[in-house]
This record gives structure tokens, sequence and C-alpha cells, in this order.
């Protein structure tokens, strides 16, 4: 050993019996500490207790003609796209480069329909619960909400 080097056996060893883990379950951690509860809070009232209405209506109008803006560019985007690709697909089927079978293409999306809907009605409790909580939220601040909802379809609109 170096001169002041004074470490005991076992004392940095990563073998050593003396050391204690704790174990931490994951998934009881997410369903202790969801991430909704810290950005809205459990306990933190209705934003109507905060802000005068006029104020909750410009924010919701603001952040839904935001969040109606975005969604409308996006859903032209993939519109444009998978319209635009169909399009390809129907040219290169009629011009004899590709041959689809169109009965194997049909069987194949209805084998997938019934197996999304066997998915969708075994939702996840923590879907169930975010939804009771988004409600809770949406009763408890009636004017935000109305203020984004109308900022949504404006900004879907422009």
């Amino acid at each position: 050993m170096a001169t002041g080097d004074h470490r005991e056996a076992g004392q940095d060893d990563p073998e050593s019996e003396d050391e204690v883990y704790e174990v931490v379950d994951l998934t009881e951690y997410a369903r202790r500490h969801q991430w909704w509860s810290r950005v809205f809070g459990n306990n933190s009232g209705p934003i109507a207790e905060k802000y005068s209405v006029a104020t909750q209506i410009m924010m919701g109008g603001v952040t839904g003609w935001c969040a109606g803006y975005v969604f409308q560019r996006v859903g032209k985007i993939a519109a444009t796209a998978i319209g635009g690709g169909f399009l390809l697909l129907q040219i290169a089927n009629h011009s004899g480069y590709v041959q689809v079978d169109w009965k194997k293409v049909e069987k194949d999306v209805n084998k997938a329909k019934k197996h999304l809907k066997k998915k969708a009605n075994k939702a996840a409790p923590e879907i169930n619960t975010f939804i009771e909580e988004a409600t809770d939220f949406i009763k408890r601040n009636i004017v935000l909400s109305s203020g984004f909802v109308g900022g949504f379809f404006l900004g879907l609109a422009s």
C-alpha cells in the first residue's frame, strides 16, 4: 500500500458483503409520481382561483391557437405524404412496375383491425387515470378550457 492510503479490507471492494443496496421498483414509483401530477399539481386548486376570467380566456385562447395551428400544419403534411405515396403506388401498379395483391392487402388490414380492437379494449389503467384527471382539470378550469377550445378552432382555421 502507498503511504497515506489507509483502506481497510473490503471497503472499496465491489463484492463486499457489507454494502447494502436499495431496490427501487420503477413501476410502483411511476404510479405514485405521475408526470401530470407534477405538471398540474395534486392539490394546486383550480386556475379560476389564481387568475381573472380575462386572463384565463387569453391564456387558453393563445395556447389553443398555437396547438390548432401546429395540428393543422402537421395534418396537411401527413395527408400530403400519405396521399402522394398512395398515388405513386397506383401509378406504379398501372404502369406494370409493381403488382399489388389487393385481396391480400384487404385480408391483412382486416386482421390488423381485429388485433387493434382487441388491444384497445384492454386499456391500461394509467390511461384511464390520466383521462379521469384530465376531465377533472377541465371541469375545475372551465373558462381556461373554453378559451383553449376556441383558440384551437381558430388555429385550425388560420
